[in-house]
């Protein structure tokens, strides 16, 4: 068949096909065979407006592997052409498909994933993080949504991905306040980086991992979550933006509050335990602040300045 005498759909098909099939002989066939897929997907989702084109390019690019003697009708049996063509609805963003997802597949979650074992809190988490994991476009590309293929239900494939995200969760385990601080603390500058800094880190290390220990103690469960979110589980401003369902903006505050929370605390306490005057805990001081700094606020910086994100201080 060549190129020049195919419609416009069956071309389209032929350019993002990424597995070879023997087409229809007669083009205008073929143009009918996507046709038809494509209003058979759409009946199922009568609200989702998704034109033929992107759909037939995504249906194209999840073609099942066959030989490529195989014809054409029976590889688009194997695929589920209506959750198809909801999945790439909602990897463009198209606001009715990603209420769908979330009233017929992402509501389910919470009890397909429920057990004797498993917490509420730690249900609630994953749900979550599946959402925007599934949902949510990243700078460095398409959200996992695009990741399914078609082949088996679509439920199947988000229990799936959740049950991922719950074992990795599990994997390791909430951070004490404790381990939230060597959290912080492994983040500060290594010996060599600045002479007095690194004196004072050895002269007062104890003192000043047990001030920060302490300090966390200080934050609301919301904060500490907060923290494990973007220090342990590694979720960019973008996607805790996502999660909470607030501007980049605002999760920055949360954050910068919290941190500042954590700075005012530990000064308050090492003041105390280390019996320095008004003078040497200025001196001190300084060498603190540029710790934090480099510590949490460095991380925090990372995120303001990543694309997509209009300075989120």
């Amino acid at each position: 068949m060549r190129m020049e005498q195919v419609p416009g759909l069956a071309s389209t098909f032929l350019v993002h096909a990424k597995v070879r099939f023997v087409p229809p002989v007669d083009a205008l066939a073929f143009e009918r065979l996507l046709i038809q897929a494509w209003e058979t997907a759409r009946a199922q989702w009568p609200s989702v407006e998704l034109p033929a084109e992107p759909f037939v390019t995504h249906l194209a690019q999840r073609l099942p592997e066959a030989s490529p003697q195989s014809p054409l009708e029976p590889l688009l049996g194997q695929l589920s052409l209506a959750e198809l063509y909801l999945a790439c609805a909602c990897e463009r963003g198209i606001p009715s498909a990603i209420d769908i997802f979330e009233r017929h597949y992402l509501a389910k979650l919470p009890g397909l994933l429920r057990g004797p074992k498993q917490p509420d809190a730690m249900i609630d988490d994953v749900c979550q993080l599946a959402r925007v994991k599934i949902l949510v476009p990243t700078h460095e590309g398409a959200p996992k949504i695009a990741e399914y293929t078609g082949r088996g239900a679509l439920l199947s494939w988000v229990r799936v991905t959740a049950v991922r995200i719950a074992i990795k969760l599990q994997a390791v385990e909430k951070p004490t306040s404790s381990q939230d601080a060597d959290t912080v603390f492994a983040a500060l500058p290594a010996p060599g980086f600045d002479a007095e800094l690194d004196l004072i880190k050895r002269r007062h290390h104890t003192d000043f991992r047990q001030a920060v220990s302490e300090a966390f103690t200080v934050l609301s469960n919301d904060e500490r979550h907060l923290f494990r979110l973007y220090f342990v589980d590694q979720l960019s401003m973008y996607e805790l933006a996502a999660l909470f369902r607030v501007n980049q903006s605002t999760v920055s505050r949360w954050l910068k509050t919290a941190r500042q929370r954590v700075y005012e605390e530990t000064q308050r306490r090492l003041q105390a335990r280390l019996g320095l005057s008004s003078r040497d805990f200025k001196s001190f001081l300084a060498v603190l602040d540029s710790q934090l700094e480099l510590g949490i606020s460095q991380l925090l910086r990372q995120e303001d300045e990543a694309p997509g994100s209009s300075k989120q201080s």
